[in-house]
């Protein structure tokens, strides 16, 4: 862990600037803000449009003069002052008087595992920038695991895999510490670029970048397993004409292309179980993968890794909110630290 539970049980909010939505945590409230990171600015006079999700239904509806940017790429802040403008929106004037009453306030965030000193330093100016007098960075490994419920702090190992929207990091951790970790540059923006390229390669039809998603979650109910339907019907624009077009889809052509990019990630997987000691790898063998983040419900990625590594793979019950959760339990001292004393003669 990167520092210690102590000087998180100090802290008074707790904030995971991810590439697709940021959340906030607030101690004693809980989770005050779930809102995609995304912002929508006048460029001729820099004034801020909108933040959150009317920002986002922004995005390709835009006249030449607002810009919808995205201030966080890869879970590592690339324009500060935007992020630092879209959080203070997002917090509301309410809640922001209420956290400059505290006196040296304290903020806790999470960061991708092996990030370097500049993001480390973006995330930690970000926030300064707020009001925090110190901020604590936690792995996001680790707080996505304390998140779900495992047993981050016992002697047995856990696997983790946190798919975020630009990454994807797989972590086994044992007694509170990272053993081995990856982290692969694939994620969530990768399969949804998958799915475009298939449907105007092999269909002529354009598909808007908003409905990719619910079209892959509505593929996972209706067709996007070995027991579904083999085709779906799929609406877009031709290519050619620019009309509005409607097509049948196969649905094993969908999944061939979604599996593409999700190569990277099993190579990841494979490297973190051969750089592991034997006998985590032998706990692992009955506890299997856990998955969390946003992109832990793209259809057919768990049926996938079962198959590919033959563990057994869960989704966590909140994964899309996971790491906050874990950064808010910490916050709030629901976390015991396991203490190994030395031993005396």
């Amino acid at each position: 862990m990167t520092v210690s539970l102590e000087q998180l049980r100090r802290c008074h909010v707790a904030v995971d600037l991810g590439a697709a939505r940021t959340r906030v945590y607030v101690k004693g409230m809980g989770l005050v803000v779930d809102e995609p990171s995304v912002a929508a600015v006048n460029i001729r006079t820099g004034a801020l449009i909108a933040v959150g999700t009317f920002a986002e239904q922004m995005t390709g509806r835009t006249p030449d003069h607002i810009r919808v940017v995205r201030p966080v790429s890869g879970g590592t802040v690339i324009d500060i002052e935007m992020a630092q403008r879209m959080l203070r929106q997002l917090l509301g004037t309410t809640l922001r008087r209420r956290l400059r009453r505290k006196l040296r306030l304290r903020a806790a965030a999470c960061t991708p595992h092996d990030a370097d000193p500049l993001a480390q330093r973006a995330a930690v100016e970000t926030l300064v920038g707020l009001g925090a007098s110190r901020v604590e960075l936690v792995d996001t490994l680790i707080a996505a695991a304390v998140g779900c419920g495992l047993p981050v702090e016992q002697p047995t190992a856990t696997m983790i895999m946190v798919c975020g929207a630009a990454s994807t990091q797989i972590a086994v951790l044992s007694l509170g510490s990272i053993v081995t970790a990856q982290r692969v540059p694939v994620g969530g923006d990768a399969i949804d670029r998958a799915v475009i390229e298939h449907l105007r390669h092999q269909h002529e039809l354009m598909l808007p970048s908003q409905s990719v998603r619910p079209l892959q979650l509505a593929l996972s109910g209706n067709g996007l397993t070995l027991q579904g339907p083999v085709s779906t019907e799929i609406h877009g624009r031709d290519v050619a004409t620019g009309l509005a077009r409607s097509v049948q889809v196969e649905t094993a052509a969908v999944r061939s292309a979604i599996h593409t990019p999700l190569t990277a990630v099993l190579d990841g997987i494979g490297r973190v179980l051969r750089d592991c000691p034997p006998d985590l790898v032998a706990d692992l063998a009955d506890r299997g993968i856990m998955m969390v983040g946003g992109s832990a419900l793209l259809p057919g990625l768990d049926q996938m890794l079962r198959n590919a590594t033959g563990m057994p793979v869960h989704i966590a019950e909140r994964p899309d909110i996971c790491a906050v959760l874990g950064l808010g339990a910490m916050l709030d001292g629901k976390i015991a630290p396991m203490v190994l004393n030395p031993l005396v003669g």
